[in-house]
C-alpha cells in the first residue's frame, strides 16, 4: 500500500458519479470522428444507436428499452438544427463564430439488483423499504428509508398515494429520515428514489388495499372482486353501495366486524429489490458563439430532451433537469481547481473558484420522449443526474465547432478559447 500526502483538493463523487466523464469521452470522439469522416455528427450518432431491446452489454447490465431516435430528433426539431448553416453566416457577417455541439448519453442508475452488485463486490444489499400506515381517522403515513435532499420527495411520494387512493394530497404525510421510526432502508443516491424507493412504496400499498378491500366487502356484503377504489371510497362496481375510506380504516382498528381471522389494523411493510437498472437517456444540443476578439462564449440556445420514462411530478423533473445542466455547463465553461508553481490553490474560494451563476446560463428548453420502464411497476427511470451528464461534451462540442479547432480542454475559459482561436 502506497499512501500520498497531498494539499490537493480531495476527489469525490459529484452528479453523475463517473458517467459524465464516461460520457464526455464517447460523445467528443463521436464529434470528432464526424469531423474527420466529413458527415454531419447527429447523422453519425443515429447510423450507430442501439435499435433492438433488451440489448445486453458487454459488462454486468442489459438495456431493457429505449427511443434513441424519439430523443435527437425532438433536439433537432427543438433547435432547429437544418436551420443552422444559414444562423452560423449570419453570425459570421457580424463578425462571431457560431458553433452548434451534439451530446448523447445514456446512464445506469436506481442502483440495482442486489444481486448484481453483489458479485461485483457490494457489502450491503440495494433493495429500498416502505412501510404505508393508514391511520384510525383515513389519515396514511409513509415511512420510507429513501432520504430527501431537494428532489421532492414529500410531494412525488405523496403523489403516488394519493392518486391510487383518489384522495387529497394534503391526507397523506412522508416520514424519511428518522431511525427511531423508519424501518431500514438503503437512502437516496443514484437517481433511485422513485424506481426503487417509490416502487417499494406501490408494493406496500397494494398490500393496504387488498385488506381495506377485504374489509370493504365484508361491511358491504359483496364479493371482494366487485370493490374497486375511487375518489376515496371502496365501491361495489355496478351499485351505489360505496364505503368511504376513513370508515374501512376506522373498523380495521376497531376490530368489531372484521372477516374471520383477520388481524385489526391497517398498516403493511413491503421490501423491493429491483430486477434491473433503470436507463434514461436523452440527446442534448447546444448552440452558441463566441468573440474572436476576447474569446467569451456566448449562448444561444440549449436544447434537452430526455427520456426518463413516465413522469409523476413534470415539474420535479424539470428542475432536476436544470441544475444538471447548470452543474455540467460549470464544469465546461468556469469551473477548475488552480495551483500555482508553488502548489497553492488560488481558488480557493467561490470568489475566485468560478461556480456558475444565473447570468453564465442560458434559458433552456426541455422536451420528453417516453418509453416506460419496464422493471419496474411506475414505469419511470432516474432523472438526477442526466444534465450532468450530457451537458458538457455539448457545450465543448459546440465551441470547437465555432473556432474550428478541435483540441480544446475544459473549462473553455476565455483565455483557453482566445489561444485555441489564434494558436
Amino acid at each position: 500500500m502506497i499512501g500520498v500526502y497531498t494539499n490537493t483538493t480531495p476527489v469525490d463523487a459529484y452528479r453523475g458519479a463517473g458517467r459524465p466523464e464516461a460520457s464526455y469521452l464517447i460523445e467528443r470522439m463521436m464529434e470528432t470522428a464526424a469531423r474527420q469522416l466529413k458527415v454531419d455528427p447527429a447523422e453519425l450518432r443515429k447510423k450507430n444507436f442501439i435499435t433492438a431491446f433488451p440489448y445486453q452489454t458487454p459488462v454486468i447490465m442489459a438495456y431493457d428499452i429505449g427511443d434513441f431516435h424519439a430523443s435527437i430528433d425532438a433536439a433537432m426539431k427543438a433547435i432547429d438544427y437544418a436551420g443552422f448553416p444559414a444562423r452560423k453566416a449570419k453570425a459570421k457577417a457580424s463578425g462571431k463564430l457560431r458553433g452548434i455541439g451534439v451530446s448523447c448519453y445514456i446512464e445506469a442508475c436506481g442502483i440495482a439488483p442486489s444481486k448484481a452488485v453483489g458479485s461485483l463486490g457490494a457489502g450491503v444489499g440495494l433493495w429500498e423499504s416502505a412501510e404505508i400506515r393508514v391511520n384510525p381517522v383515513g389519515t396514511i403515513e409513509v415511512l420510507t428509508g429513501s432520504h430527501s435532499h431537494g428532489q421532492g420527495h414529500e410531494t412525488t411520494f405523496c403523489q403516488i398515494i394519493a392518486e391510487r387512493l383518489g384522495v387529497p394530497i394534503s391526507q397523506v404525510s412522508i416520514v424519511h429520515g428518522d431511525t427511531d421510526k423508519v424501518q431500514f432502508g438503503m437512502g437516496t443516491y443514484g437517481s433511485r428514489s422513485l424506481a426503487v424507493g417509490g416502487t417499494a412504496i406501490v408494493k406496500a400499498m397494494e398490500k393496504v388495499e387488498a385488506k381495506a378491500k377485504k374489509i370493504a366487502a365484508h361491511a358491504l356484503e359483496a364479493s371482494e372482486s366487485d370493490i374497486v377504489i375511487e375518489n376515496g371510497e371502496f365501491k361495489v362496481t355496478g351499485t351505489d353501495k360505496s364505503i368511504a375510506l376513513p370508515m374501512v380504516a376506522l373498523a380495521a382498528y376497531t376490530a368489531h366486524n372484521l372477516p374471520d381471522g383477520m388481524e385489526p389494523g391497517l398498516k403493511e411493510t413491503a421490501f423491493y429489490d429491483p430486477t434491473n437498472f433503470t436507463f434514461p437517456a436523452g440527446a442534448y444540443i447546444c448552440e452558441l458563439e463566441v468573440d474572436p476578439g476576447t474569446g467569451k462564449t456566448s449562448f444561444v440556445n440549449f436544447v434537452a430532451a430526455d427520456d426518463f420514462g413516465r413522469l409523476i411530478n413534470p415539474m420535479i423533473v424539470e428542475g432536476q433537469v436544470h441544475g444538471g445542466l447548470a452543474q455540467g455547463i460549470g464544469q465546461a465553461l468556469l469551473e477548475g481547481a488552480v495551483y500555482d508553481d508553488t502548489g497553492q490553490l488560488v481558488t480557493a474560494s467561490f470568489m475566485d473558484y468560478t461556480m456558475p451563476r444565473a447570468d453564465d446560463l442560458p434559458s433552456f428548453q426541455l422536451s420528453h420522449t417516453t418509453t416506460l420502464c419496464p422493471g419496474n411497476p411506475l414505469g419511470v427511470k432516474g432523472c438526477g443526474e442526466a444534465g450532468a451528464i450530457g451537458a458538457s461534451a455539448a457545450v465543448i462540442n459546440a465551441i470547437t465547432d465555432a473556432i474550428g479547432n478541435n483540441k480544446l480542454e475544459m473549462p473553455a475559459t476565455p483565455d483557453r478559447v482566445w489561444h485555441a482561436i489564434h494558436g
